[in-house]
């Protein structure tokens, strides 16, 4: 089984996606680090961020296990990130990656922008994580805070504005709903109703197919 979550930045999705991946036993993925870790190595190894041949052997070259780096989650490696996700070639070969995950038994949750509309289209369950710009800011807030990074909650609403436009405005795999995702807005649930409300939808789809 295929579990395809998407939504905007700081929704909740990557929380849910771990949560319900340790509760059916599957594995996970944040499609998200990907790309940060391509443009991460390709920094370390000296390149410009925007070099198209360099960016794309990196990306081939990914290693699954340099995925852990507490690094890739910070704000300077997203930015770096939506450079080079922005190349189609870099975009081509981490699709092949995120198929091969996904096929993995006995099945895989998948959190990013368009694991449901580009990467596993076919997925059995499909959920599109959102709140409002707000909330998802506050969100974000706190955790800076509690890495102790001192940065205003204005300025994290304005990176979370700017990176809606630009996930949602790109030419290739732009953030959108599947026309088959179930919409779980999470403005007013905690993580607890959120993934209730998750696994009552698994639960649902595998007794239609059980039938």
């Amino acid at each position: 089984m295929i579990v395809a979550i998407d939504g905007p930045a700081a929704s909740g999705k990557g929380t849910l996606a771990r949560r319900l991946a340790q509760h059916l036993g599957f594995h996970c993925l944040d499609t998200g680090l990907i790309y940060r870790a391509v443009a991460r190595d390709q920094a370390h190894r000296g390149f410009r961020l925007d070099d198209l041949w360099a960016a794309v052997a990196t990306a081939r070259g990914l290693d699954p296990r340099e995925l852990e780096d507490p690094d890739l989650r910070g704000t300077a490696a997203g930015d770096a990130a939506s450079i080079v996700a922005r190349i189609p070639e870099v975009r081509a070969a981490l699709l092949a990656y995120q198929r091969d995950f996904a096929r993995q038994p006995p099945g895989a949750v998948l959190d990013g922008r368009d694991v449901g509309t580009v990467v596993c289209p076919d997925a059995d369950v499909k959920i599109f994580v959102t709140a409002t710009p707000e909330v998802r800011a506050r969100r974000r807030f706190a955790e800076f805070e509690a890495r102790g990074a001192g940065i205003a909650y204005e300025a994290v609403l304005q990176d979370i504005l700017i990176r809606d436009r630009r996930d949602t405005g790109r030419a290739n795999a732009p953030m959108t709903i599947a026309a088959d995702a179930v919409l779980l807005d999470t403005t007013n649930l905690s993580i607890e109703a959120a993934f209730d409300a998750a696994v009552g939808l698994i639960k649902r789809k595998i007794g239609h197919q059980g039938r």
